[in-house]
């Protein structure tokens, strides 16, 4: 599902907030367990966490190894989200892994992981593994012997971030070569994608924006079962895509009242036929700062072009309001190419502006803005956003919860509401409604 029908389309889910992917939303594991799934989990959460029934084994996971939020040190596993509000974030299944606080990188610990639940596991039997690194997310670490080869690189977060990517990719090599070792290889499927782009301030580019930077990601599909194998697909694939393509290849239902916003790719991935996908929502975010210059009348009485959006279809792509910064980020590995470079690699657009159209096929650099070009394709866009949003469920962003510090809780990020505490509440509220009703009776008798 699109975040606009989770509720989830403002910001991240922020470690003190109450909040988490709504208990209603049916996860891929828990439709690939009906069909006699093993499902397991290595790396980060980051769905939120503040009840029980938030966590990872209560929403279709066997086992979970990893942490609950969105960064954190990648040695010490511990993360403070302001100044006195830190604890340690490593869990195995519900409880804190203490046990596991040895010092080991993250990537190289959750591969170790992998690698026991693949030799522990019969390979004959169907198993679904979600392996969500940690690395290339800041804080920029990485074990000193990846950087050998990086020395050219004079940006030191440049030669960080490489040095982390060589690791990962290692990682990734060593999860493959234990998939051959204990027999999955011939009938698995290993699909590698990414959440965003990388972010400017830690050697990336984009990474918040809507601009293609922070939102367009490389992937790849490695699989035996593959039939076109060697092919680089073109074509549109969304992240909720995943959903209905792995279910049904694993034969699993699809309940028809469901809402899905994804389509089976399969095909096209595997055989290179045309998307089912003719456009893509990137997402509409009514609580993201207003655009001061965005209006009804800059919309075509369409949309309010104040309001934060993007969307796909087909070959144009649409921006409205304030889609974040979008200054070029020069290749800092050139640092020493002199300023001329910067400067031809610096595009600003004039903050007075609120739409934007490209052809994304033909500029995939979004440089040649169109919308005054094609007013009508503009107009045809702003109604299918409008469209869309007239689905949106409302934002879920709560205030922070003060329950939520790590030091109310042994020191760990974990669950602090207790349902206990709402019921005492719920009761208290309705004994107090049945004095209230019974006072009204008295007075109208």
């Amino acid at each position: 599902r699109y975040q606009i029908h989770t509720g989830l389309q403002h910001s991240i889910i922020r470690p003190t907030q109450p909040n988490c992917l709504p208990l209603d939303n049916v996860t891929l594991p828990q439709k690939l367990k009906e069909v006699g799934y093993s499902t397991h989990m290595v790396g980060k959460w980051h769905l939120g966490f503040y009840r029980r029934e938030c966590m990872p084994t209560q929403r279709g996971f066997d086992t979970f190894f990893g942490s609950l939020l969105g960064s954190g040190d990648y040695y010490t596993h511990f993360k403070c989200d302001s100044p006195g509000i830190c604890g340690y974030d490593l869990y195995e299944n519900d409880n804190a892994a203490w046990d596991h606080d040895t010092g080991i990188y993250s990537t190289q610990m959750y591969t170790q992981k992998v690698q026991q639940i693949l030799a522990s596991h019969n390979p004959r039997k169907p198993i679904f593994l979600y392996i969500a690194y940690q690395a290339v997310h800041s804080p920029l670490q990485a074990p000193g012997k990846y950087f050998e080869h990086y020395r050219s690189i004079n940006n030191i977060n440049r030669r960080r971030y490489a040095a982390m990517l060589a690791c990962l990719d290692e990682a990734i090599n060593n999860v493959t070569l234990a998939l051959k070792k204990y027999g999955y290889y011939e009938n698995s499927i290993i699909i590698y994608s990414s959440d965003n782009g990388g972010q400017p301030m830690a050697g990336g580019r984009s990474k918040g924006t809507y601009w293609e930077g922070g939102i367009r990601a490389v992937g790849f599909v490695h699989s035996p079962l593959l039939k076109n194998k060697g092919s680089v697909c073109k074509e549109l694939v969304h992240i909720t895509d995943w959903f209905p393509t792995l279910i049904t290849l694993a034969e699993g239902q699809i309940d028809e009242d469901i809402q899905l916003d994804g389509y089976d790719i399969w095909e096209t991935i595997s055989e290179g036929r045309r998307s089912p996908r003719v456009d893509i929502l990137h997402n509409i975010d009514p609580i993201y700062t207003k655009a001061k210059n965005g209006s009804w009348a800059a919309g075509y009485g369409i949309w309010n072009t104040a309001i934060q959006s993007a969307i796909r279809v087909n070959h144009w792509k649409l921006l409205t309001g304030n889609p974040g910064y979008s200054d070029w980020v020069p290749p800092q590995a050139f640092s020493n190419a002199g300023p001329n470079r910067w400067h031809n690699e610096r595009v600003s657009w004039s903050a007075g502006k609120t739409v934007w159209l490209f052809n994304i096929t033909a500029d995939p650099y979004e440089r040649v803005d169109l919308s005054a070009r094609y007013p009508d394709v503009v107009k045809q866009l702003l109604r299918r956003l409008s469209q869309f949003n007239k689905t949106a469920v409302p934002v879920r962003y709560p205030p922070k919860d003060p329950r939520s510090n790590p030091k109310l809780n042994g020191g760990v990020w974990g669950p602090w509401f207790k349902e206990d505490e709402k019921k005492k509440k719920s009761d208290k509220s309705k004994g107090a409604n049945k004095q209230k009703k019974t006072k009204n009776k008295k007075k109208a008798n």
